[in-house]
């Protein structure tokens, strides 16, 4: 199943491009492949159910390409966090516009339908434990500030960046800014000796 389902991913990634998810049919993914609708619905007995698949098959490339962000401190952690949500691996702007159009019409279903909220509820879930352990390792190591609180400061980052997403696609809003006034926050606000912190008077010895 494992070659087939990737085939399929890839099938629906595509037609997803194409077609959006309001107008989408089985039998636009199976156009995207050398399978027939029939052999489509061996494997999945509705779009609903392949729909959700294809969200788990994104939960699983999403996590393997934003955990574990690199850098040797905490703050530069955070800003290569911040570039991976913002910068997707998909180089063609229209395709990348397409899918993330694709993805919005998606999310707008989540209030109605559990096994798609249930679902993106993972990619927030995810974002913020690797957010809030960044900034957790930070306190502890001296370079995040201790007044700050690790899930807040996490749930604020994660909303920033899932609106930076839904502006991109609906007014298309340059996601630039959000990249700026992200680093300025981790930079002045979060970071220990950041630029927005009080200078420290120091007695004599």
């Amino acid at each position: 199943m494992s070659d087939a389902r990737d085939e399929i991913m890839e099938a629906t990634y595509r037609a997803l491009c194409t077609h959006g998810y309001a107008d989408l049919t089985m039998q636009d993914i199976a156009d995207e492949t050398e399978l027939s609708k029939a052999a489509l619905h061996y494997h999945y007995d509705s779009k609903q159910e392949l729909l959700e698949s294809f969200l788990d098959f994104l939960y699983d490339s999403f996590t393997e390409r934003v955990g574990d962000p690199p850098g040797e401190t905490a703050p530069e952690r955070l800003r290569a966090l911040v570039e991976k949500v913002l910068s997707p691996p998909v180089e063609d702007d229209d395709e990348r516009v397409a899918f993330k159009t694709a993805m919005l019409e998606l999310k707008a279903q989540a209030p109605y339908d559990e096994g798609i909220r249930e679902r993106l509820q993972r990619f927030d879930a995810f974002l913020h434990d690797e957010f809030q352990a960044v900034l957790a390792d930070g306190i502890e190591a001296g370079t995040i500030r201790d007044e700050i609180d690790p899930e807040d400061a996490a749930r604020f980052l994660v909303t920033t960046l899932d609106g930076a997403g839904t502006k991109q696609v609906a007014v298309g809003q340059d996601p630039d800014c959000t990249r700026r006034m992200l680093t300025a926050y981790i930079e002045g606000t979060l970071t220990v000796d950041g630029p927005d912190r009080e200078p420290q008077e120091v007695g004599p010895e």
